[in-house]
C-alpha cells in the first residue's frame, strides 16, 4: 500500500485547521492516504466542531482557541505531537466504522510506542471527570500510559473521504518527536506493508488551505458561531 507523508513543521493553529480540512477535501484527488505531522507555534487550543464557544472559553485558558474540523473536545497545544491521516472514498479506512477507526489509529500508536520500548494499552472502558476535555479521563480505545490518557482522536467521515486528527501527549523523556514519528512509520510498513512517500503540497491544496484560513479559521465569527 502506498501512503503520503508530509511532515508541516510548527504553523499557525488556524493555518493548521486550514490544511487538515484542505487535505480531507483533496484527499480523492490526490488518490492515497495522507499522514501529516505538525507543530504549534504557539500554545493554542483546538475544540470539537460541535462544541459550544463560550463553554471552551471558561474551560481553558489557553488562547487561540480554533474550532476543528472534526469533533470530539477540548484539545490543549502546548507540547503535544499533534498528526493528521486523511482517507480518499472507498478506502478500507474510510470504510470502517467510526469506532474501529479509533481503536486502529491508537492501536497504530500503540505499535510505534513499542518499536520505543514504551508499554502502553487501550482504554477498554470509558473514565470522565471533566466534560468536554479530551485529556480529562479518558474514552474507551484512547491510548493510556501507566492508566493516564496519552493519545486522543477526533474523525470527520463523509463523502470526501476520512480525516482523523489526533494529538499525543508524550510520556515524560520517553522519546523524541523524530523518533516517534519514524517509529510510527516504521509501524506501518512492519504491520500493514505501507510504502511511504514523501509528498508536498500542491498549488491546488494550498490554495485551499489558503482560503479555508482566511475564510474560516481565522475568523472569530466562525469559531464562536455556536
Amino acid at each position: 500500500m502506498n501512503w503520503l507523508f508530509l511532515n508541516s513543521g510548527k504553523c499557525d493553529a488556524a493555518f493548521n485547521m486550514a490544511l487538515d480540512e484542505a487535505l480531507l477535501e483533496n484527499v480523492l484527488r490526490i488518490g492515497q492516504p495522507v499522514l501529516r505531522f505538525y507543530g504549534w507555534a504557539e500554545p493554542a487550543a483546538t475544540f470539537g466542531y460541535f462544541q459550544n464557544f463560550s463553554e471552551v472559553e471558561r474551560a481553558t485558558h489557553l488562547r487561540p482557541l480554533i474550532r476543528r474540523p472534526t469533533g470530539g473536545g477540548i484539545v490543549p497545544h502546548q507540547a503535544d505531537w499533534t498528526y493528521s491521516a486523511a482517507f480518499p472514498p472507498g478506502h478500507e479506512w474510510h470504510r470502517l466504522k467510526a469506532e474501529e477507526s479509533y481503536r486502529r489509529v491508537h492501536a497504530w500508536i500503540q505499535c510505534a510506542f513499542a518499536v520505543l520500548e514504551i508499554e502502553t494499552e487501550l482504554a477498554p472502558c470509558c473514565k470522565k471527570t471533566l466534560p468536554g476535555q479530551c485529556f480529562s479521563g479518558h474514552e474507551k480505545f484512547d491510548l493510556l500510559w501507566h492508566g493516564k490518557k496519552i493519545a486522543g482522536a477526533a474523525q470527520r467521515r463523509n463523502r470526501l473521504g476520512l480525516l482523523i486528527q489526533g494529538s499525543v501527549q508524550p510520556p515524560p523523556g520517553a522519546a523524541t518527536r523524530a523518533d516517534w514519528e519514524l517509529a510510527m512509520r516504521k509501524s506501518a510498513e512492519n504491520h500493514s506493508a505501507v510504502t511511504w512517500r514523501e509528498f508536498a503540497p500542491d498549488a491546488a491544496l494550498l490554495e485551499a488551505a489558503t482560503a479555508a484560513y482566511q475564510m474560516k479559521y481565522s475568523q472569530a465569527g466562525y469559531n464562536q458561531k455556536r
